[in-house]
């Protein structure tokens, strides 16, 4: 009987990464994973070209119930990292915007990359895990592909977002048999579904700003046939995509304007003046009256202009796992240790990547944490 001393649970980049990690330490790894191929939504980040890190990441781009377990990660294998590791592999990129890292060539250099680290490490595909057991220190790993055994377990099977990437919910499953809290999940960097805007307006893209729960965000907005989407409501659904208050004008006030124009033009229609900041479609969902400017009394256009400046949205609701780039929630962490990613409540039981309660902001941000919580763990186990 083999008794590898980690078996790791996902192919995807954290157990990639956590692999090779354990490789340079001489271990004996064995991964497994549901799927046919490994990395599978590294394949598929930033429309292919995968956007691997972002100079910005700290615990201020991570949520969930205590962003600043990232901290220790982030500080082990940081951004910095993550360039030299791309530079060693011969990996091309380029930076979009400021901080924000991408595949020059796409993602499949990432991909190959960290295939490159792994050697001849054995990978089992279209494998199941149907259930671990620990026993005098080892652990039984029962899968659809027989039974496996380790000194140490790496837990890094990703959140359950892109279902037809086949994708499970078994780390949560594993983390709960041995005594670790799991958070609700809700999918999040997606689209947002809200009735408060017509059909009419898909396909108008602005620059926005929305505030939900004090939290501000300005990025493009983008209108759909159900709602909204673009960065801004993607980075919205890491808060609360139920409600919040957009500011299509976030550099104007509309108020102020529209009463300045009142005094200098006021033959002007109130709707033409709105369209002058606003796409036509657009200004004429907020004011389609066609009466001049000097005609409307100031209760009137400060109505047109809060419209404008601080629309609320009390419906909203993320479209769904199928195009969510993200899990919200998972493993809580507050039983895992940030410097190593070993269970508190079971040693040789370790976590990596998305399958914790961590998600990473729009930008890379939740590849870097892949990266450096699979090195963590990968340093620390078996």
């Amino acid at each position: 009987m083999k008794i590898f001393d980690t078996v790791i649970i996902g192919a995807g980049a954290a157990g990639l990464m956590a692999a090779a990690q354990l490789l340079r330490r001489k271990k004996a790894v064995l991964i497994l994973d549901m799927g046919n191929e490994p990395a599978r939504k590294v394949a598929v980040s930033g429309g292919g070209n995968c956007n691997f890190t972002n100079s910005k990441a700290d615990f201020s781009h991570y949520f969930g119930k205590n962003p600043r377990f990232v901290m220790s990660a982030l500080t082990q294998f940081s951004p910095h990292d993550t360039l030299n590791w791309a530079k060693a592999h011969n990996i091309k990129y380029i930076e979009k915007e400021p901080g924000r890292y991408f595949c020059r060539d796409g993602a499949k250099d990432i991909l190959n990359a960290l295939l490159s680290d792994l050697k001849n490490t054995l990978i089992k595909y279209n494998t199941n895990v149907i259930d671990i057991e620990k026993e005098n220190d080892f652990f039984t790993i029962k899968t659809t592909n027989g039974d496996f055994y380790s000194q140490s377990v790496i837990v890094a099977t990703g959140g359950i977002s892109y279902p037809h990437l086949l994708v499970s919910s078994t780390g949560q499953t594993i983390a709960k048999k041995f005594g670790h809290k799991i958070e609700p999940v809700r999918p999040a960097l997606c689209a947002i579904k809200t009735k408060a805007f017509d059909s009419e307006l898909s396909g108008i893209s602005l620059k926005a700003e929305i505030i939900v729960d004090k939290h501000k965000i300005v990025d493009d907005l983008l209108f759909t046939h159900f709602g909204i989407g673009g960065p801004a409501a993607y980075r919205a659904t890491l808060i609360n995509p139920k409600e919040m208050i957009i500011n299509f004008a976030p550099n104007k006030n509309v108020f102020e304007l529209l009463k300045s124009t009142k005094q200098t033009n006021g033959k002007k229609s109130v709707a033409n003046v709105v369209a002058e900041i606003l796409p036509n479609k657009l200004a004429h969902f907020f004011c389609n009256d066609t009466r001049n400017i000097a005609d409307l009394k100031d209760g009137e256009l400060k109505q047109i202009a809060t419209r404008i400046n601080h629309f609320e949205i009390m419906d909203g609701t993320a479209i769904g796992f199928t195009s969510a780039e993200v899990m919200m929630g998972g493993v809580s962490v507050d039983k895992i240790s940030s410097k190593t990613m070993e269970s508190k409540i079971c040693p040789g039981l370790f976590f990596a990547g998305e399958v914790m309660d961590i998600t990473g902001d729009l930008g890379g941000f939740n590849i870097q944490w892949a990266f450096s919580s699979g090195f963590v763990a990968g340093k620390n186990a078996g």
